[in-house]
């Protein structure tokens, strides 16, 4: 007897009020064909709905939503994270949306029950030692193309706060069909964010070097007519996916002791910069951010990184 089975076995077995539970879990396994895995996690939150209103000697045709907002904060209380009680919530309003179609309950209690808000992480960072020993590094045992590409990359990456998709959206020469470019006399670089919104951004010293070094190589790798900026030893334009494994294995032979990707190179350029400056607004700008509400959240990883210096200097700062 699989898990499922057994699940729907024990909520026949217990109580008749558990039959609407039982069908209900049968109609998933048959009609839904849902896997046997969700099939349990399914049955496991119906065991708990069960339990919830057998505690109250209520029927569950007779749920009300007060009832459920409680059963949802138990759930909370007992240390179920809030990912969890989403879940849990969508298989009980499955659940009562399948008796209403059949007319056994005139409205759905789960509905308008919401789990507690999970808590936003903070963005992941490299500090500055160890972000610029990851664009320092040079890798004397690769082609040195793609050693020079890499470095480009790095450098970009880090130094202009760009995502991975407007990066390999550069081309070589800025043209209307063209999602960005780089613009070496004017030191910036041109890219289409979200939203189809252009932005520019300034281009430091050391990326402007590290291109200068790529597009020198560059034309030994690229096909004749490939006009991305990016190109991989087939001559073709680089994927996303591509760059994520190359940063990966670059991060490794630098020593970097944590799993870069590309999207940390841009969370550190906009740690970094709004340590150095303050200037949230700016920060905004930078990242291509259209409400600055979405740039707040390193203004919270930037307060994680003075807790840290307070926490290890202070004579007073409680240390573990």
């Amino acid at each position: 007897m699989t898990t499922v089975d057994a699940v729907v076995s024990e909520v026949k077995d217990r109580a008749p009020r558990d039959a609407d539970i039982a069908r209900h879990l049968e109609y998933l396994k048959v009609e839904r064909r849902l896997a046997e895995r969700t099939l349990a996690m399914y049955g496991d939150a119906f065991a708990r709905l069960q339990r919830f209103a057998s505690a109250l000697a209520l029927p569950l045709r007779e749920a009300k939503t007060h009832h459920v907002r409680r059963w949802a904060a138990q759930l909370h209380g007992a240390g179920l994270a809030p990912r969890s009680i989403a879940l849990e919530l969508s298989a009980w309003r499955g659940f009562y949306r399948w008796l209403g179609r059949d007319g056994l309950v005139a409205a759905n209690p789960v509905d308008g029950v919401r789990a507690p808000r999970a808590a936003q992480p903070l963005p992941k960072a490299l500090s500055v030692d160890h972000a610029v020993a990851l664009v320092a590094h040079r890798d004397e045992r690769s082609d040195p193309r793609l050693a020079a590409r890499d470095a480009c990359i790095a450098e970009l990456l880090y130094g202009c706060g760009l995502r991975v998709g407007e990066l390999v959206g550069l081309d070589v020469v800025a043209s209307g069909s063209a999602a960005g470019w780089i613009d070496a006399g004017d030191a910036s670089v041109h890219v289409l964010g979200k939203g189809r919104k252009r932005r520019a951004v300034p281009v430091g010293a050391p990326a402007l070097a590290a291109l200068s070094e790529w597009l020198a190589l560059r034309g030994d790798i690229a096909r004749p007519d490939e006009a991305a900026l990016f190109v991989s030893s087939r001559g073709t334009r680089l994927t996303a996916s591509q760059v994520r494994s190359r940063l990966k294995a670059r991060a490794i032979a630098a020593g970097v002791p944590a799993h870069v990707h590309p999207h940390m190179l841009r969370h550190s350029f906009a740690s970094h910069v709004l340590q150095s400056s303050g200037d949230l607004r700016a920060v905004q700008e930078l990242l291509g951010h259209a409400n600055i509400t979405t740039t707040q959240v390193y203004t919270k990883l930037d307060f994680g990184h003075l807790s840290k210096v307070y926490d290890a200097a202070h004579p007073r700062a409680r240390r573990k």
